[in-house]
This record gives C-alpha cells, sequence and structure tokens, in this order.
C-alpha cells in the first residue's frame, strides 16, 4: 500500500459558463482504498457504473484479497494464463526489475508476508536473519518466465505481489476508459497514484497538492508544494504509515528484495512523475530504495524514462529536508 494521504486534488469544483463543458466529479471506495475520478465533459449519463466495473475486472486479475483471482491461482500452482491486465503489469514490473538490477521485484511477496505487512497481518517482530535467508531463495524476477500468454515460475514457492504497481496501472486504465468516451480533460486518482489528461474547469494545468509529514510523522497542512500536471502522472510511496518500533529501530512496510531487510532508511516519502501512472507507481519503492542521491542520480542517467522525483527527508540532524530532480514543479 502506499502513503495515499500525501496527494490532495486541489483543482477547484466549478462549473464552467453555460453551454460550455462542465466539471464531472465522483468518487468511491476500491482495491482498498478511495478513488476519485473528475473530468470535463457534456453528457449527463454517469461513467461511475463503468469505472467501477474497470476495478472488478483489474481484481479478479490482480487482487491478493480475491481468492479466485489469476494472481492467487499463480501463487497457488505453477502457472497461469495471463489476460491482459495481469500480462501488462507483469512486463512492466519485469522491466524495471531489470532497470533497477532487482530493487523492484514482484516476487517479494513472500519476504513481505515474513515482515507481517501482507494480507494475514502479524506483529511477530523482525524475522530472524535464517528466516530471511530461506525466504530470499525464492525471491528474484529472474525465477519467472513469461511464454507467450502463460506466467510461468522456475522454482516453487515463488509467489508474486502487485501491489507496487497496481493500482498505477488501475488510473492508467481509467484514463483510457475516459478517453476511449471522447473525453480529453480528466484527472483520475486511485489512492494517490494520479494520471492527468488536458486541462481543468479554469483551462489550466490539473494541480496536486504534496502535503509533507511534519517531525512527529503525522501530516500538517497546508500544503508545501503544487503539482500542476498536464497529460502527465503522479505517484507516493512512503515509510511513515506502515511499520513497526522494534530496539529503537523503525521497520517500514517497504522491502528490499536483494536483502530481506524492511527499510528502515531516512526518507520519509518520495513522490515521482512518469508520463504514465503505471512507471511512476513501479519507480517509487525503487527510489526509495535508492536513498536521494543514488536516485536523483538514476533519473538523471536515465532521461528516456521521464521520471521526476521530489524526496522528504530526514538528514543526519534530524531535520527534515527536501531536495528534488531538475524541473520537478515545471508545469508539464
Amino acid at each position: 500500500m502506499k502513503a495515499t494521504a500525501l496527494l490532495l486534488i486541489c483543482s477547484v469544483c466549478l462549473t464552467v459558463s453555460a453551454g460550455a463543458q462542465r466539471l464531472v466529479t465522483f468518487q468511491g471506495k476500491a482495491q482498498g482504498t478511495y478513488y476519485i475520478v473528475k473530468y470535463l465533459g457534456e453528457d449527463s449519463i454517469s461513467l461511475q457504473p463503468d469505472v467501477e466495473s474497470i476495478f472488478r475486472e483489474i481484481d479478479r486479475s490482480l487482487s491478493l484479497y480475491l481468492p479466485g483471482s489469476l494472481i492467487n491461482r499463480f501463487n497457488k500452482g505453477q502457472q497461469v494464463v495471463m489476460d491482459d491486465h495481469m500480462r501488462t503489469v507483469v512486463k512492466k514490473a519485469q522491466e524495471v526489475s531489470r532497470l533497477t538490477n532487482g530493487l523492484f521485484d514482484i516476487t517479494v511477496k513472500p519476504l513481505v508476508d515474513l515482515w507481517g505487512f501482507g494480507v494475514v497481518r502479524h506483529s511477530k517482530g523482525q524475522p530472524s536473519a535464517a528466516d530471511i535467508r530461506r525466504t530470499l531463495q525464492v525471491v528474484d524476477y529472474r525465477l519467472l518466465t513469461v511464454r507467450s500468454r502463460y506466467l510461468i515460475k522456475k522454482k516453487s514457492g515463488v509467489e508474486i505481489d502487485c501491489n507496487g504497481i497496481a493500482q498505477g496501472f488501475t488510473s492508467d486504465v481509467v484514463g483510457r476508459f475516459l478517453l476511449s468516451r471522447g473525453i480529453r480533460n480528466f484527472l483520475v486518482d486511485v489512492g494517490g497514484e494520479l494520471v492527468a489528461s488536458g486541462l481543468n474547469a479554469q483551462g489550466q494545468p490539473w494541480s496536486v497538492g504534496i502535503e509533507r509529514p511534519s517531525e512527529t510523522d503525522s501530516l500538517q497542512g497546508p500544503e508545501q508544494a503544487i503539482l500542476r500536471l498536464k497529460n502527465r502522472a503522479v505517484a507516493t510511496s512512503g515509510n511513515y504509515r506502515r511499520f513497526f518500533d522494534e530496539g529503537g529501530t523503525r521497520f517500514a512496510h517497504t522491502i528490499h528484495p536483494r536483502t530481506g531487510q524492511a527499510v528502515h532508511n531516512n526518507i520519509i516519502t518520495v513522490t515521482v512523475t512518469a508520463p504514465d501512472a503505471i512507471t511512476a507507481d513501479a519507480y517509487d519503492n525503487a527510489l526509495i530504495l535508492l536513498g536521494v542521491d543514488e536516485g536523483l542520480t538514476f533519473i538523471a542517467r536515465h532521461p528516456k524514462l521521464q521520471l521526476g522525483a521530489y524526496y522528504v527527508y530526514k538528514d543526519e540532524d534530524g531535520k527534515i529536508r527536501e531536495k528534488y530532480s531538475p524541473g520537478f514543479f515545471a508545469t508539464e
């Protein structure tokens, strides 16, 4: 799960002049979180039932909470015939895994479960070194094979968890649905993973406020920075909402796929922008694991990805600092 409360849609819900398109807004709950859809349109027919149908379809593919989903069938067996949703997500995940040398890895599920952050939560504390070593034997994106429409595991015990990418993917799917209905100006937010297209009701890029956690790990307002998005997506990952403390150390829900350790670095959040939400969502956890300086260097070395990042972190003195990539706050 992501730090969903970090992103607030700041566009004002105004109706434009008579005869022009009006701002339509609807919201609800899906995928264990909230969703908000805003768009400019002339049709008074609600698209909410269609959007909620999309959520249910994606859940049947990728939800770990739905017993008969494709992802659960794969995790219990040896292979599965992928639908288009799983195929797209797995392809993107493997691409990001290769580029980040395994810092993003959907086979991390056994480690997530071991640390107590999975579907079945527990508070047993830090796992033993032996348990981590044993679990790491089935965590490696290279243990997955894609053959046509088949997803195949090379080793028994391999399981996948697409929660680090699925909500961004869902935002993109809803966005493509709106485009298919002739809607060009919209903002879709699924649990803090947003995709923006065109302009808002004031003819300006969509505005998204980023809040900054306080010294006490609670949110304070007003928002510290404004992103103006046009044909761009944004995702946020943070370590200050899901964690446990043990022996004076805070262990967060972000798990390092190569070491098996829960993250306990100085990063509070990272907000990532990209051309689409699946890309932004896939890279935010990897950029947390890379750290501030290495993360910004990674972005500079891969300009074709068109990534931007905004880090909130604590320095050596415990002071909250911010650092971001060049042009991060420029209007897209």
